[in-house]
């Protein structure tokens, strides 16, 4: 396999009481903060949402769901959205990726001063007809932290979260990934106290990563005395699915009024995508033909 590229596992352990998934994005994130051209502070914090949700992404059922997270907050950062599909495909983009800060009192990246006060929440879309909504508050705006509170009061799971985004000196992503290890319903207490006592000595999920231990290398050191076994295995990349349809469809829905007032100004409009930034043209006869569709 070739080492360089972003993958995750899934895997389990004590009897089917623990599963955990592990995951390293460094080229995930560092793809997204060409596209955004993210200040560290931003990066960090997508590059942490952006990982999570291929974590939990990759646990969806069918090839066609998509989950999505979303936070709203009152920092800098203005807010985040990112959607993950279960084939490793993620993408996503912060409000203001031009946030700075100082560090925080560790001297590490101030993601929770970024987000500050605000709401965490999941949208998994499964093709029925409304998709499952879970939200919680943000307790830290770490995003790790966020996301076990939410597991554990939105769907009831034990969860250990941990995601990082280490940054180099000329502000490129030098490592990103992260775990979730959740309990399942009937977990005896040595289970749960001999996974808390483990986590409780690990070191940072960059640090290990840069280490060059392999998401393979952290479970097994985290589970590996617990019948670790090892089920799944998915690369991931930024992937952004726009095309001139879409923004095409995104037009005709604002509605004739609008419409009709870029064509009178005469001008062609550029309109770009949110999640990759990639910039679309249309000229005055294209939406003369949208005008068209929407009437």
């Amino acid at each position: 396999m070739n080492e360089t590229k972003d993958y995750m596992i899934r895997a389990t352990a004590a009897d089917g009481f623990i599963r955990a998934f592990a995951a390293t994005t460094r080229n995930t994130v560092e793809t997204a903060r060409q596209h955004h051209n993210t200040s560290p502070v931003a990066t960090a914090a997508l590059g942490r949402l952006m990982t999570a949700a291929l974590m939990m992404g990759y646990d969806m059922k069918n090839d066609p769901d998509l989950l999505t997270i979303r936070i709203n907050c009152d920092g800098p950062i203005g807010g985040l959205l990112v959607t993950a599909d279960r084939s490793g495909h993620v993408k996503g983009y912060v409000h203001n990726p031009d946030v700075m800060l100082p560090p925080n009192a560790k001297g590490k990246l101030d993601v929770g001063g970024a987000l500050d006060l605000g709401v965490l929440s999941v949208i998994r879309d499964t093709g029925l007809k409304e998709p499952y909504i879970g939200q919680t508050i943000l307790v830290s705006g770490e995003i790790a932290e966020d996301l076990t509170y939410y597991f554990a009061n939105s769907e009831q799971v034990p969860s250990s979260v941990a995601l990082g985004v280490l940054m180099n000196r000329d502000n490129t992503v030098r490592q990103a990934g992260g775990f979730i290890l959740q309990l399942m319903p009937g977990a005896p207490d040595e289970v749960i106290d001999r996974l808390e006592k483990k986590i409780g000595t690990l070191d940072s999920m960059t640090a290990m990563l840069d280490r060059g231990m392999t998401p393979e290398d952290v479970l097994n050191l985290i589970l590996g005395d617990m019948d670790l076994e090892i089920n799944e295995h998915q690369e991931c990349s930024f992937f952004c699915n726009c095309n001139k349809h879409r923004l095409e469809q995104a037009l005709i829905s604002i509605g004739k009024k609008d419409l009709e007032e870029m064509i009178r100004e005469g001008k062609d409009i550029e309109m770009e995508c949110h999640f990759c930034s990639k910039k679309y043209s249309f000229t005055v006869d294209e939406l003369k033909t949208l005008l068209e569709k929407a009437k």
